[in-house]
């Protein structure tokens, strides 16, 4: 039987082991994704009940990368959400402490889900042409300076945090598949090129602060709306579906937005 000392003794030793600093346990990551529909979710058509119109996903980027980097994670993206909205409504959720914290925001300050609606109508009926001029006039003169101020701000208020900015894919593959759309070929190009144009100065804007960017732009190509498969929906019942990433979409963004994170 063993002595009262060398049972103490033991005791003692393993109570050394098991808060000796030689093994250490990494805290869990605080992790915020902000962002519009494309970080939320939409398009995956399976959202959590309490994001109410924000239309978060647990098939959604920020959800997947959390869950596979053991993060905490703060999901404050919303659907609709211009670069404004960001400022206002969620960029409360970052403080000094936070780790990780991906963006993607730029296309609704671009008006885009009005210039497809736009560009999908028969061309004698729509102004295809007039509204890629004008969210191509926005992406140029007025988005930078309100990306730059939002990044400042996210830099500002969670200083020591990785941040990862997220862009767009093109959403065309060249071919019009769905009924009750009329996409000319030349106007699938310049949406694509109006998409190119928004990575590019999301791009710049996000080298400027220092932070990450993610061009999805190559990883898409061949699945984006009539590819094979298809990452991107095409027009789509509920509307709201339409033109935003499936559950394989959100996938291939997660697997692409992972590396930038860890």
């Amino acid at each position: 039987m063993k002595s009262l000392t060398g049972l103490i003794s033991a005791a003692a030793l393993g109570a050394a082991i098991l808060v000796s600093p030689g093994v250490a346990y990494a805290a869990a990551p605080d992790y915020v994704a902000l962002g519009d529909s494309y970080a939320s979710g939409v398009g995956t058509r399976s959202y959590i009940s309490s994001s109410g119109s924000c239309q978060r996903s647990t098939k959604a980027y920020p959800y997947i990368d959390a869950t596979r980097l053991g993060a905490n994670l703060s999901f404050v993206a919303c659907s609709g959400a211009r670069v404004a909205d960001v400022t206002n409504n969620q960029l409360s959720a970052l403080n000094s402490g936070i780790e990780l914290v991906t963006v993607q925001v730029g296309g609704n300050d671009a008006g885009f889900s009005s210039v497809i609606t736009e560009c999908a109508k028969p061309s004698w009926l729509g102004d295809c042409t007039g509204a890629v001029n004008n969210a191509q006039s926005i992406i140029n003169n007025t988005l930078p300076s309100r990306l730059n101020g939002l990044y400042g701000s996210i830099k500002s208020k969670s200083p020591s945090a990785r941040v990862v900015v997220v862009g767009y894919p093109r959403l065309f593959n060249g071919t019009d598949c769905n009924a009750g759309t009329w996409f000319s070929p030349t106007e699938m190009t310049r949406l694509n090129q109006t998409a190119d144009l928004l990575n590019s100065k999301i791009a710049a804007s996000a080298g400027a602060a220092g932070f990450g960017f993610v061009n999805p732009t190559s990883q898409f190509i061949g699945h984006a709306v009539c590819g094979s498969p298809e990452w991107i929906n095409g027009l789509s019942n509920p509307v709201s579906e339409s033109y935003h990433p499936n559950v394989t979409g959100q996938a291939a963004y997660a697997n692409l937005v992972s590396p930038a994170l860890d």
